[in-house]
Formats: C-alpha cells, sequence, structure tokens
C-alpha cells in the first residue's frame, strides 16, 4: 500500500494546530501532521487547540486526526481572503477561468490514485469507488470550464434605435457545505460551477470526513488560481452557522440531512440569500414485470449498495410486479451474499466500512426495528468483522435485503443510509405510482420495463427530480442533479447550474430623448 507522504505536506514539528494522519501500510502505521484549514493560498495552522474532536478511520476504527473547528475570528479570515479573490476573478475572461479549471482537471487526474487513496481512509469506500469519485470530480471541474467561455447574455432592440442588453455576473462569495458520502467530489460539484461563474468559494467539509477537501483546495492554487479562491474551514454546526450567518457571503450550497436543510435555509433567509440544497431521499425503484431481470437485478444492486448504502439517491423502497417476485428475490439475495466485504484498500472489495460507529449502530437499529414491525430479513443485516484483525474495529455490516414490507413500515417511510434494501410488492401501474409517490421527499427514481411508452408515462408521474430508465444511480455531470418537495431546492451539474452560481443584469440603453411625462 502506498505511503501518502507525496500527498500530505507535514507542518513544522510542534505547531500547535496540526492534524495527525494515520495510514496502513506494509511497513506498519505512519503519522503525518497535516493542517486541514486553507485560506490564503496555504494551509492555516489555528493557534487555539482547545476543542478538539477525534475523527476515526472507518476501515479500522482508529483515530484518524484531531480536528479543530474554527471559530468567528478563522471563518472572518478566510472569508475576507475569498473576498480578496473574488475581487480579481470577476474581473478575468471565461477563457482565462477555464484555463486555470482544466490545470486543475489535469492536476486530479495525475493524482487521482493518490487522491482516491485518501479518500478510502477518509470515507472508507472501496477504492473502486473512490476512483471513480475522483473522476466525477475532475469531469466535473472539465464541464465547467467549458461553460465558463460561454456565459453570455442577450441583446433585445427596443423602439426608436434604442436597446436593451443583460449581463451574467457572477454572485461574490459562495459557500459550500459537504456531506461525508462524497467528500472530494462535493467540493468539486460545488466549486468548480462557482468558479466557472467568477465567484470565489469558502468550503465546509462535513467533520467526520475532514481530510481531502484541502487537497483540491490546494490543486486549484497549484493550477494558478488567485490566493483565496478556493478557501477550507473545518468545523460542525457551529463553524456552518457562522458561515451562514457572515454579512460578507453571498449564497450558501448545501449537501445532506433533510433537518439540516430547513435550518440553512433559514439562517440564509436572515440576509435575503439564495441556497442550493440537495437532500435526503427515499426513492423509489420500480421493477415491472416485462423488465429485462438481469438488469433489473444490477440496477437494484447499485441503488442500494454503493457507498455501504449511503448514498442519498438510493432506490431504497424497491417494488416488484408479483408476477416476477419469486425470481427476483432470489437473484438479489445471491448476488448480495456474495458482496465482498472487508478492506476497502484491496481491489477485490466491493463493500467497505460505514462512516463512523454511531451510524453504524443507527443502521443495525432500522433492521431490528424492521423485524419488530414484521419485516423478514433475508440476508445481511448483522455486523461483519473481517478476517484481518488490522480492521476488527472498523465499522462493517452485511449488506441487507428484507422483503414482507408494508408501506408504513419505518424502513420504508424513513431514510436509513445504509445498505439495506426494502422490496415490496404491486399488482397495478396506478396503484405503484400511487404509492411510490407516497413520500414528502422526492430524490430520485427509476423504472425498469421493456414498455417504452410506459416508461415514460410513468416516469412522467413520478414525483422526483433525477429519474432513471432502466438503469439507477447514473449521474454524469452534463445533467442536472436535484430533487422536488422537501429532497432540496435547486441543481447540480448540468447547464442550468449556472443560473443558480450567477445574477442577471438588465441594462437599458436609450438612443433618443427622453420622453417624460413631467
Amino acid at each position: 500500500m502506498r505511503i501518502l507522504a507525496s500527498l500530505l505536506t507535514p507542518c513544522q514539528s510542534g505547531g500547535p494546530a496540526f492534524l495527525t494522519l494515520m495510514r496502513r501500510a506494509s511497513s506498519g502505521t505512519m503519522q503525518i501532521k497535516v493542517p486541514l484549514n486553507f485560506w490564503g493560498g496555504r494551509r492555516v495552522e489555528l493557534s487555539d487547540v482547545t476543542g478538539l474532536e477525534p475523527v476515526y478511520e472507518p476501515a479500522t476504527g482508529r483515530v484518524l486526526c484531531q480536528l479543530q473547528s474554527c471559530k468567528a475570528g478563522q471563518v472572518d479570515e478566510a472569508v475576507k481572503s475569498a473576498c480578496s479573490a473574488y475581487a480579481v476573478w470577476r474581473k478575468t475572461a471565461g477563457m482565462e477561468r477555464a484555463r486555470v479549471m482544466l490545470e486543475a482537471a489535469r492536476l486530479i487526474e495525475k493524482r487521482r490514485e493518490e487522491i482516491a487513496e485518501v479518500e478510502v481512509v477518509n470515507n472508507g469506500k472501496s477504492i473502486t469507488e473512490a476512483r471513480l469519485d475522483v473522476d466525477s470530480a475532475r469531469l466535473c471541474i472539465e464541464y465547467f470550464a467549458g461553460l465558463a467561455t460561454n456565459l453570455s447574455g442577450q441583446h433585445v432592440q427596443l423602439p426608436g434605435g434604442s436597446f436593451a442588453y443583460t449581463r451574467r455576473e457572477p454572485l461574490g462569495v459562495c459557500v459550500g457545505i459537504g456531506a461525508w458520502n462524497y467528500p472530494f467530489q462535493i467540493a468539486a460539484w460545488k466549486s468548480a460551477p462557482a468558479i466557472a461563474c467568477g465567484n470565489s468559494m469558502v468550503f465546509k467539509p462535513s467533520p467526520v470526513t475532514p481530510v481531502s477537501a484541502v487537497l483540491l483546495a490546494e490543486i486549484y492554487a497549484q493550477a494558478g488560481a488567485p490566493e483565496g479562491l478556493l478557501n477550507v474551514v473545518q468545523g460542525a454546526q457551529e463553524t456552518g452557522t457562522l458561515l451562514c450567518h457572515h454579512p460578507s457571503v453571498a449564497k450558501v450550497s448545501f449537501t445532506g440531512s433533510v433537518p439540516t436543510g430547513k435550518k440553512i435555509m433559514e439562517m440564509a433567509s436572515k440576509g435575503v440569500k439564495p441556497v442550493t440544497l440537495e437532500l435526503g431521499g427515499k426513492s423509489p425503484l420500480i421493477i415491472f414485470e416485462d423488465s429485462d431481470l438481469e438488469n433489473a437485478v444490477r440496477g437494484a444492486l447499485m441503488a442500494n449498495f454503493l457507498s455501504q448504502g449511503q448514498v442519498c439517491s438510493n432506490g431504497t423502497r424497491v417494488f416488484v410486479h408479483r408476477k416476477v417476485l419469486p425470481q427476483f428475490v432470489t437473484e438479489v439475495v445471491r448476488r448480495t451474499k456474495a458482496i465482498q466485504i472487508g478492506d476497502p484498500l484491496l481491489e477485490e472489495t466491493r463493500m467497505g466500512a460505514l462512516v463512523s460507529r454511531p451510524h453504524l449502530d443507527k443502521v443495525l437499529g432500522y433492521v431490528e426495528q424492521a423485524k419488530k414491525e414484521g419485516a423478514r430479513v433475508l440476508c445481511g443485516g448483522e455486523l461483519f468483522t473481517p478476517a484481518d484483525t488490522k480492521l476488527k474495529n472498523g465499522y462493517y455490516m452485511t449488506p441487507c435485503v428484507l422483503d414482507n414490507c408494508k408501506d408504513d413500515m419505518t424502513c420504508v417511510r424513513e431514510e436509513i443510509f445504509g445498505p439495506v434494501m426494502s422490496i415490496l410488492t404491486f399488482d397495478t401501474e396506478e396503484e405503484v405510482l400511487q404509492r411510490a409517490n407516497d413520500t414528502t421527499m422526492g430524490l430520485a427514481a427509476g423504472v425498469f420495463t421493456k414498455d417504452i411508452q410506459r416508461a415514460h408515462r410513468v416516469i412522467e408521474n413520478l414525483q422526483a427530480g433525477s429519474c432513471f430508465i432502466n438503469n439507477y444511480n447514473i449521474t454524469p455531470v452534463e445533467v442536472p442533479f436535484g430533487g422536488f418537495k422537501t429532497s432540496g431546492i435547486g441543481r447540480e451539474n448540468g447547464q442550468v447550474t449556472i443560473e443558480f452560481y450567477s445574477q442577471m443584469k438588465t441594462v437599458v440603453v436609450e438612443m433618443g430623448d427622453v420622453d417624460s411625462l413631467f
């Protein structure tokens, strides 16, 4: 296994605000001291060493680092750094922005394996998935680099030779608040459109997974971005609150839970700041009787077990037509039992560790609650201890398939955010549509059928923002991603995202005399 010394630059020994990264290696454990806050174009050691919180490596349960939250003074420093960068960056041409962004993408590609390994240690997901996350981050930056060169307004001819035009202008300093399930990717998904539009950003990672966002900030700086274009502040709720209320912040973009999203929306409303919210989901996946069963099974597994089931768009309510239920269940259970669980740094691993001990306990609690309410466990739903003794304290569980589920069960109503699939049976299209839409959330939905008319008809009537036909959890950066109802506001990725990181100015030009009523 690689040692990450080339990726994580040590700070000077004895610095008061460093964090310690512990990395498994063939030669044992290596410690590298690195500050994880970043503004003014550099990593920043904080002088205040109080209030340290441990961050754990999910695969082993060992302490990965000691995290220190930024207080009001540090948040203000980071925002001031972003303001300084914005003053310069907003005046750059689209081609100049694109040049920096494309160089950042090139650096990410060059360091793909290193960044992916950090993400594995940071989050617990398999190295295979982590590489794909790094690729998604790079592709997002490349995509918005292209859009940066095409930002334009509109010309409108008015009577008498007068005219009007519109200008698409940046907002200012944007705040990004990330989730712990895709730390590096989310940092890219939020920063790329903001930077393409001429904004700067202060990004706060989840305190559960604080390690990788600073790498992206360094990469932007190495690519030629002005100091302060992307800043990283570490912390939990207090730090996020300071960012949302800061008078110099123009916009907040958040990925996370519905309750937290509502609080952020309320805080942003005090300053009438626009928000982008990508929140939770309890998404339906509908398997009709004419589906290609092989692809339907593959789709259901992808809809439930990516990133140990810790994906907001997961199709965890799997509605299966009664006629194909036995075949579907048999094959899903067989393949679920075959999922390789273990060290996420190994190539053969397909399911790593859940992100934290409290979260693991919460997911296992949902399984127990499902059994009490009458659901039947077909496989999984138990603690798992890998054979490697170094992993004995990691946060592992076996992927779970539940059947005999009813619409009013807790496992069907609430977002579990773990590797738990709930199978429900249906008989008619009208029935399943009503049941699929019976949720306060609407992030995603999917349908498997060979009937193309039915596919489009069902998708039209599903109340969800990101929908899939004969596939699931496919998120190309070229198309918008986001939800309906309480699953969020605004979109990430796709051309429309430019509208959420810019503002429109109208200019009316009079070419004659003023026609006054006075």
